[in-house]
């Protein structure tokens, strides 16, 4: 059960305790934590019998998942720059209404965004124009509102976040997750009004009509064809190879091709790597931590677990959480996609979206200015949910 008392929990337990209050060392805690869950799991725990190669053939399942969540994560950050170079963001101000109106529909356009991109892509897109629109001056709230307006975005599309795509693969149909956009319309209301009024007060935008913008096409053509490559192999994949899409890093691959392809045409900033790589590690090591704790099951499949998950994301990784689930079978899959998927935006970490806003914006990483600035995400979370289980009814699958 999870938090049923094992060791290995309260190992978890006090790693995450750690990055929250001390969250300039998020890294070496989370490390720690995986090198500690990973020695006790070999000498004491569930892979005491099989040893070291038990715990090879561990990570030999979970490499694609890990190498892939590594390659996106810098990937999409060099993605971002080269948006942010377009000098796109500082056309938008004279396009957004300069009220607070303008951070609504820039959350918007992350939501719509994330329907058919990664929502790390489109978190990170997201944050590239709020740097431009606010002049960097973005508060810690809307750092949020744009994580979760991406996992909100992504939660009723199989494209949009890999724990949809991962129900996919194992055969849920796509029908079967689109009413998540329930949830997740109500949800969006609830949190990206406050969070809009919430930044208008801290920074509004800036519009300087009188500055000539010269847009650079051919970065504009380097975003677009990355982006393309991306979409077009989570397709292609997906229908051709389903079977094979979770034994390879496919999106990873086709987006640093993407990338390598596009290098002679307009050069990356390749000096972002290093810190992008930080909140790389930092979010592959809590996956795989999260990979080795004995999760066994699930409570049994109702509404009310299902509930609980979504808050239960927001520090434990949502993947392992989806692969039991599927395992498990019984649930209502439109409430599991927007659960696993809305409820990690509560912290930074958890979600993949929040630790990429994190690499960009350093100030996101403090789980204290994230939750007193974000008090909005988890009444929105439960009212989507409510909204969903009083207009749509729970009709659990097989």
């Amino acid at each position: 059960m999870i938090l049923g008392g094992q060791v290995e929990f309260w190992i978890f337990g006090v790693m995450l305790a750690g990055i929250a209050l001390a969250h300039r060392h998020a890294l070496a805690f989370a490390l720690l934590g995986l090198l500690t869950v990973a020695a006790y799991s070999l000498v004491f725990g569930r892979l005491h019998d099989a040893g070291p190669a038990g715990l090879a053939s561990h990570f030999a399942r979970e490499w694609s998942v890990l190498v892939n969540l590594f390659m996106l994560l810098l990937g999409f950050a060099l993605l971002a720059d080269h948006f942010e170079q377009t000098h796109v963001p500082r056309v938008l101000p004279r396009i957004l209404p300069d009220d607070w109106k303008g951070g609504l529909v820039l959350l918007a356009l992350v939501f719509v965004l994330s329907a058919f991109l990664d929502n790390i892509a489109a978190a990170l897109i997201g944050g590239s124009v709020a740097a431009a629109v606010f002049r960097r001056r973005v508060h810690v709230g809307f750092l949020a509102a744009i994580v979760a307006a991406a996992n909100a975005g992504g939660a009723g599309s199989v494209l949009g976040d890999t724990t949809t795509t991962m129900m996919w693969i194992k055969g849920v149909s796509a029908t079967d997750v689109l009413l998540a956009y329930v949830a997740a319309a109500v949800a969006f209301v609830c949190f990206a009004i406050p969070a809009a009024l919430q930044q208008q007060r801290f920074a509004p935008i800036v519009r300087d009509v009188r500055a000539q913008v010269s847009l650079d096409w051919g970065r504009i053509g380097c975003v677009v064809f990355i982006l393309a490559a991306a979409v077009a192999t989570n397709l292609l994949v997906n229908f051709h190879w389903p079977g094979q899409a979770g034994n390879y890093p496919f999106l990873g691959v086709a987006v640093w091709i993407a990338i390598a392809l596009t290098a002679p045409l307009r050069r990356p900033r390749w000096t972002l790597l290093p810190e992008a790589a930080r909140g790389a590690v930092f979010l592959v090591a809590l996956v795989a931590c999260a990979s080795l704790l004995p999760v066994e099951t699930l409570p049994a499949a109702s509404w009310h677990t299902v509930l609980g998950l979504g808050f239960v994301s927001a520090v434990f990784d949502n993947l392992p959480l989806t692969k039991l689930a599927l395992e498990q079978g019984g649930y209502d899959w439109d409430y599991l996609a927007y659960a696993v998927g809305f409820g990690g935006s509560m912290l930074w970490f958890g979600s993949s979206a929040g630790v990429a806003i994190s690499t960009e914006f350093p100030e996101a990483r403090s789980v204290s200015a994230w939750l007193r600035s974000s008090w909005y995400l988890p009444l929105a979370y439960l009212a989507g949910f409510l909204a969903l289980l009083a207009m749509v009814g729970w009709h659990p699958h097989g």
